[in-house]
C-alpha cells in the first residue's frame, strides 16, 4: 500500500493496518529498524532520542503503536520523504 494511503488509514484510527504497511510508514518518515527482538522491530531515527517500537499481532499493527507514531511524527514536525 502506499504511504500517503497508510498514512491516511492511520489518521483515520483504523485498527487494521497491516504490520509491512506500517513498517514502510515508518521507515517514509525516517525511522529504520535498529533492532528486532523476537515479534518486535525497534526503529531510531538520528536526529530523535526516543525509540519507535511497532510488534505485529494476527498480520496487522498494534494500533497504541501506530498512536505513538503519529505522536512522534507531529512532536518533531516530520514529514514523509516523497513529500521533500
Amino acid at each position: 500500500m502506499k504511504r500517503r494511503k497508510t498514512l491516511a488509514k492511520v489518521l483515520a484510527r483504523s485498527r487494521n493496518v497491516r504490520f509491512e504497511d506500517a513498517l514502510a510508514l515508518a521507515e517514509g518518515f525516517g525511522f529504520r529498524v535498529a533492532r528486532i527482538a523476537g515479534s518486535r522491530h525497534i526503529l531510531a531515527r538520528p536526529d530523535i532520542p526516543e525509540l519507535l517500537n511497532l510488534q505485529a499481532v494476527g498480520g496487522c499493527a498494534k494500533p497504541y503503536q501506530l498512536k505513538q507514531l503519529l505522536d512522534l511524527v507531529e512532536r518533531y514536525n516530520l514529514t514523509l520523504e516523497d513529500e521533500q
